[in-house]
């Protein structure tokens, strides 16, 4: 019988059991309807989007971002820190040694003494201890310091998502204010030179006042558009300046607006695409962490078993340190476990019960949050296709309208406010399709960064900031 009782207790003591709840994945409810294939869908999720768009300038700038972005680098020491943590925390399911040496002299009764003197003492010792995990607090503690870890990478992998799409739509919305600079610089040398012309008319007795002031406010109107736009370029350079992580400066240019090419349209995707959202992903590593720290928090309420040992020499002369009459040591087992604290571990148990509830539901919104934004991103692109097509057409007939009134001007058939009217409304609806321009493409950027996919994990490879990889860090 004491065979098979020695072994049970032996497994007590290395394995234990495991109190808390053990993590099961919510169910998710996912939408039902998607109007691409699977497979076109990955391929679309998993491509580097940002190099569809033929701009090699653009594919330089994200590569710079995601080489020296702060916030990048920020979360990639992040990662470190819970490196750090999870190798602190997991160290406690093996014996801690360590040794000592004391060298010390007191005054009172030497051992083997019978009166009292003033004498030295000599002590090297090695000394362990070990906790047995027997109701598995530390490993549930382990577990929850290994979640956290793998969330801090993908919050890292979150951060590579957002400050890709960052990167892409401030270098659209660049060039749509290029875009629109070159329309109002052109807008105000057409009308200035008008202008001139109308200065000599005037001059000549040809028109009256009303129409030069009227051909004049035009002029002025195209003119004060050209500085807030220039200001609008300039704080934009700034601001994706900081996004690559340098100081504010010119940046770079490539294509114009008109020559950048729109990326494949994914007009559905499969909802395990969007699972792997690094939002999504770090959610679902919280969940995991706060419910493993319901069974550390469990734990406190049964007995811990502790082995400690000691093995050393101690001796009143350092020359008989070493003596074997020297040798001391001891070994304990002792075992705590509480009686009354007065609601303290229950209390523990009701906030880790409660953040657990809290990481669910901010897993569940996550996802959620997923959905909607892959929703909006494709109504969006579908809706702003359309709209950009009917003001192209709408260009094209405010430019005839223009040319026309003009002529008829010219011919003595209408007066100048009709001119007035059609070129307006034509440079105000220029100004909007470049916007409008401006808005497809930020679609199409938002629609890949709501889709997250094997992208993110290219762009990481770019990413070389020395972060903590899983596989470092994490014993297989």
């Amino acid at each position: 019988m004491r065979k098979p009782l020695l072994a049970a207790l032996l497994a007590l003591l290395v394995g234990g059991c495991m109190v808390g709840p053990d993590y099961v994945r919510p169910p998710i409810d996912t939408p039902t309807a998607w109007r691409l294939s699977d497979q076109d869908a990955r391929d679309l999720a998993n491509t580097a989007w940002w190099e569809q768009f033929g701009d090699p300038v653009l594919n330089e700038l994200v590569s710079a971002a995601l080489l020296a972005n702060k916030d990048l680098l920020i979360a990639s020491a992040r990662i470190e820190e819970f490196a750090g943590q999870y190798g602190f925390v997991r160290s406690a399911l093996f014996p801690q040694v360590g040794a000592g040496y004391e060298v010390s002299r007191q005054k009172g009764v030497a051992p083997g003494a019978s009166t009292s003197s003033t004498y030295n003492n000599y002590q090297a010792v090695l000394n362990a201890s070990w906790e047995i995990d027997i109701w598995g607090r530390i490993r549930r503690q382990t577990e929850a310091a290994r979640a956290q870890l793998l969330a801090s990478e993908d919050g890292r992998r979150a951060v590579i998502l957002s400050l890709v799409g960052s990167v892409a739509g401030a270098y659209v919305n660049l060039r749509d204010l290029d875009r629109q600079l070159e329309i109002a610089r052109a807008t105000a040398k057409s009308r200035g030179d008008s202008y001139e012309i109308f200065k000599e008319r005037y001059a000549g007795g040809i028109i009256s006042l009303l129409e030069l002031s009227q051909n004049q406010s035009q002029y002025e109107e195209a003119l004060a558009t050209i500085p807030a736009i220039e200001k609008s370029i300039v704080q934009q350079e700034n601001g994706l300046s900081v996004l690559l992580g340098r100081n504010p400066g010119p940046i770079t240019r490539g294509r114009n607006i008109d020559q950048l090419l729109l990326p494949a349209i994914p007009a559905g995707l499969p909802s395990d695409i969007l699972e792997r959202r690094p939002d999504i992903q770090q959610a679902e590593q919280s969940l995991i962490a706060a419910n493993a720290l319901i069974g550390a928090a469990k734990a406190a309420y049964f007995p811990t078993l502790s082995l400690t040992g000691l093995f050393g020499y101690a001796s009143n002369s350092l020359g008989n340190l070493f003596d074997s009459q020297s040798k001391v040591w001891q070994y304990a087992a002792p075992i705590s476990m509480p009686i009354f604290t007065a609601g303290a571990i229950a209390g523990q148990v009701q906030a880790a019960e409660a953040q657990q509830q809290q990481a669910l539901f901010a897993y569940q919104r996550a996802i959620q949050q997923a959905f909607r934004e892959v929703n909006d991103a494709l109504i969006d692109q579908d809706r702003t296709r359309a709209q950009l097509q009917a003001q192209k057409r709408q260009v094209g007939a405010l430019e005839q309208y223009a040319g026309t009134a003009r002529l008829r001007y010219e011919n003595g058939y209408t007066s100048y406010i009709e001119v007035l009217d059609a070129e307006r409304s034509l440079f105000n609806v220029q100004l909007q399709y470049t916007q409008t321009q401006q808005t497809q493409l930020q679609a199409m950027i938002n629609l890949y960064k709501a889709m997250g996919g094997g992208w993110v994990v290219e762009a990481e490879k770019v990413a070389v900031a020395g972060g903590v990889r899983r596989d470092e860090v994490l014993p297989q």
